[in-house]
């Protein structure tokens, strides 16, 4: 029987229609039903969140409680502090089959947060070894596989749905093949534990054909890696970097976000609202961002993904995924000792046990490209220069200054070339 949270995603594709969902958390229970029903409610086929806050995703249960008893406003729901059975009755009569709720959390030792929602009984939540270690924690990388592999046991054991955050790392200046090996070896990594419903993930990024190329080298990676050993959706974020200040650019960049899950064929996209450059979103400006992903209907070209190009991409990831694998029959040990070895290589990442070798740039046309690949078993661009200071802030404003300065004319639903 299929999880309903990926049941959900694949009836909406059957419907002719991509599930969207916020990235929405409160730590008032009133506050945080309220946002569920308004997501529930709104014009779109939506999915229901609850992100978790700062102090629950790094185990400081007891400042989150404390928080809760002198009604300090968190920047998220305290799940553990607030308990299965209080949370459970906050979303009475809210999620179901149809309204299905997945767990957001950013946490590298989750176990907490697992057996709670478990308890609560959710169907869903996300992270995984390497991408909710390495930008988010100090956490060891072989202390982040252990708490990972246990979280992934109860997850198999209780049905959950597992997406891996592996295509969004550090949300940008990542080349599309390390984000799409990560997103396959994550993937793995929750399948070697009995996992059988997950979701692979691909952050946006700053040119949308080779996003399109991306998308196609990750599904069709996962078909060669993970096969029928899970069911599994593809889910599309809406750029992670730094966000238009404007809300015409902010609604464009939207826009192409949902051209490249139409052109990708994703079945799921995370969405973000014009507040992202200057504060947590509103449940009417989450709702907004909401409707006005799910009415968009782009039509002509949606962004095209080369052959050459999607083939390009695949090989080099696909070579990054076998020399992991080469390392140990467990894809955890596996991914420890490849980012020991620098065969895995996050660009501008300062976590101890990433060699930080790596670097990437952005091309005139927006399309990333790797000026140093350290010690991985791929190679850089011919002539791709290393980025100075001032270069780095300006690559990473790509997207910011793009479009803020275009101007748009005839609507965010026009397909812009």
């Amino acid at each position: 029987m299929s999880n309903p949270f990926h049941e959900r995603v694949m009836n909406a594709k059957a419907s002719g229609k991509i599930a969207v969902q916020p990235r929405m958390g409160f730590s008032d229970q009133a506050k945080m039903r309220d946002g569920l029903i308004a997501t529930r409610n709104a014009a779109a086929a939506t999915l229901g969140t609850i992100t978790i806050d700062s102090f629950t995703r790094v185990g400081d249960h007891e400042s989150a409680a404390l928080a809760i008893a002198t009604e300090e406003a968190l920047n998220g729901y305290p799940l553990v502090a607030h308990g299965a059975e209080s949370t459970a009755l906050m979303c009475a009569d809210v999620h179901d089959s149809q309204f299905p709720i997945q767990i957001r959390h950013g946490s590298a030792q989750p176990q907490d947060i697992v057996r709670t929602l478990v308890d609560a009984g959710f169907p869903a939540t996300e992270g995984g070894p390497v991408s909710y270690c390495l930008p988010y924690s100090r956490l060891p990388i072989s202390a982040a596989v252990d708490a990972w592999a246990e979280t992934a046991e109860i997850a198999a054991d209780n049905d959950l749905h597992l997406e891996t955050f592996g295509g969004c790392m550090l949300g940008q200046l990542c080349p599309p093949s390390l984000l799409v090996a990560l997103s396959v070896l994550e993937g793995l990594f929750f399948a070697q534990y009995g996992v059988k419903s997950i979701s692979l993930s691909y952050a946006q990024q700053t040119n949308l054909d080779q996003d399109v190329a991306a998308v196609t080298a990750l599904r069709n990676l996962a078909d060669r890696y993970i096969g029928d050993r899970a069911e599994r959706h593809t889910v599309i974020y809406t750029y992670m970097g730094v966000y238009p200040l404007t809300s015409i650019g902010s609604n464009r960049l939207l826009e192409r976000s949902v051209m490249l899950a139409h052109a990708s064929g994703a079945e799921r996209l995370i969405v973000k609202t014009p507040a992202e450059a200057h504060r947590i979103p509103t449940i009417e400006e989450n709702v907004a961002a909401l409707e006005l992903a799910g009415r968009m209907r782009p039509t002509g070209r949606l962004g095209q993904a080369s052959e050459e190009e999607a083939i390009a991409i695949m090989s080099e990831a696909d070579r990054l995924i076998a020399a992991t694998l080469e390392q140990s029959d467990n894809v955890g040990h596996a991914l420890n000792l490849a980012f020991g070895r620098g065969l895995l290589d996050v660009p501008f990442c300062l976590h101890t046990d990433n060699a930080n070798l790596a670097r990437a740039t952005v091309r005139a046309d927006g399309r990333l490209e790797w000026s140093d690949t350290g010690r991985m078993p791929i190679s850089a661009v011919s002539g791709a220069a290393l980025l100075r200071s001032d270069q780095l802030l300006v690559v990473l404003n790509y997207n910011q200054t793009r479009f803020d300065r275009e101007q748009l004319s005839g609507g965010v639903d026009r397909v812009l070339t």
